[in-house]
């Protein structure tokens, strides 16, 4: 790390100590349950078995006072829960991102202050019902926006002495509605700059469709084995008119389904989890008839947490090949095959020394079919040989002096980027000038 790279560190974590003295308010999951963020997590978003637990059933678990007496509803009509508080969170980040190289006709750096502030409607609604709802603040398109959002309605019954949990789910991101933290939505890493250049190529599963669509979905969990879920999703271009016009990269024709099977077995000091997913879609890009894409995403994962004393020691892992048919993408000349694979892959293992420490190394693996028109050549963004091949690591160490707020230093590398090492792109442009320096403040309350 260069010295101004550890000056600008310095400086940041300077500033979050001196607000970090007054900050003390708990998210609104923690003031619902009584509970600290490590009730439910190992350090957020990685949650442990009492925070999966508290997802699968809906988000509404909630502390009882037994000293405020409860009235007669009336039998003839719904009784009306009113909540004592609502539901009420906020996040705010403010990051510095910066490149080994300076990005053309850029200042090198960038600092946001903010990245994002997140509002969040979540916690309970009523008994069996509750939601993630997020709404952000982004500072480069300057407004807020729809986030990740996951509304929950779950029950829990007793089968022949077997715990039975089984629920829906609405939510606008595939993956969002997991457990665990290897499948997209919630996997590692857990931060991540938006300014800086990442590889061109992803599964569409892993985040393309995020906040572009509408899911509804059911799930079960039997005796705290077996988990099964599945939800069916359509378009729903937020910002665009309704119903949709076909004004979309990505129209779903009819609906996309999304399935999810795994097998969880638990210790005391012990939780290992096996499983897979997947997804197909068919789309009419930009249009809502006509020649169609096909993609059919499917992989395995697996996570393993180990209890050391009060430290935590976690393996996580996740593989996915993705089969395109891209008729649409080359009846418009945006390609030059039509059957097209990509295969990507990652994996991670972490340390938390307790609730305030925690340090992480990632490995990724990105390579599929070459197409030198799907990925063309372009200064930074572009792929001279047309191939989407990329490979590197992600090391994270963050440090959380209150448990609501994250302090955290993430440096990234690539040995290949957008498909080479050395003038990648066509523009002289190698991929570790890509390797990014990211310094992150979060404060929750």
């Amino acid at each position: 790390m260069t010295l101004r790279k550890f000056s600008t560190l310095v400086l940041v974590l300077a500033a979050a100590l001196a607000i970090a003295t007054r900050a003390s308010a708990l998210p609104s999951y923690a003031r619902q349950t009584g509970l600290a963020c490590n009730g439910c997590h190992t350090t957020p978003p990685e949650l442990n078995p009492a925070g999966r637990l508290f997802k699968l059933l809906g988000y509404s678990d909630r502390k009882k006072d037994s000293t405020i007496p409860t009235a007669q509803g009336d039998k003839r009509r719904p009784e009306l829960e009113m909540l004592e508080n609502l539901p009420l969170g906020v996040w705010f980040e403010t990051s510095n991102s910066s490149t080994n190289k300076a990005q053309p006709s850029s200042q090198g750096s960038s600092f946001e202050f903010p990245q994002d502030i997140s509002l969040f409607l979540a916690g309970a609604w009523a008994d069996h019902l509750g939601s993630f709802l997020q709404v952000t603040y982004n500072s480069q398109d300057d407004h807020f926006g729809m986030d990740n959002t996951d509304i929950r309605y779950a029950r829990k019954v007793q089968e022949n002495g077997k715990d039975w949990i089984f629920g829906i789910t609405l939510n606008n991101n595939p993956t969002l509605e997991d457990v665990w933290n290897a499948t997209p939505a919630w996997g590692y890493p857990f931060i991540a700059s938006d300014s800086v250049p990442t590889p061109a190529a992803a599964a569409i599963i892993q985040g393309s469709l995020a906040q572009d669509v509408a899911g509804a979905g059911g799930y079960t969990m039997w005796d705290n084995h077996l988990y099964l879920a599945g939800t069916i999703y359509r378009s729903d271009h937020i910002g665009s008119s309704q119903p949709n016009t076909g004004s979309g990269s990505i129209n779903i024709q009819n609906v996309a389904p999304y399935w999810r099977v795994a097998w969880q077995q638990a210790a005391p000091k012990d939780v290992f989890e096996i499983g897979a997913y997947g997804m197909y879609l068919s789309s009419t890009p930009n249009a809502v008839s006509g020649p169609s894409d096909t993609y059919t995403d499917v992989g395995p994962d697996i996570e393993y947490d180990r209890t050391l004393g009060r430290d935590v020691l976690s393996f996580r892992a996740t593989y996915l090949h993705e089969a395109a048919v891209l008729n649409a993408t080359y009846a418009a000349t945006g390609a030059s095959l039509v059957n097209h694979h990509l295969n990507t892959g990652n994996a991670n293992v972490e340390y938390h020394y307790g609730n305030r420490l925690s340090g992480a190394m990632g490995w990724f693996l990105t390579s599929g079919t070459a197409d030198a028109r799907l990925y063309a050549p372009a200064s930074v963004t572009g792929s001279a040989n047309g191939s989407p091949r990329s490979t590197g690591y992600i090391g994270n160490f963050s440090w959380w002096p209150k448990q609501n707020i994250d302090l955290a230093v993430q440096y990234t590398g690539y040995f290949r980027f957008n498909g080479g090492n050395t003038n990648y792109d066509g523009s002289g442009r190698n991929a570790g000038d890509n390797d990014t320096t990211y310094l992150l403040a979060r404060f929750v309350f």
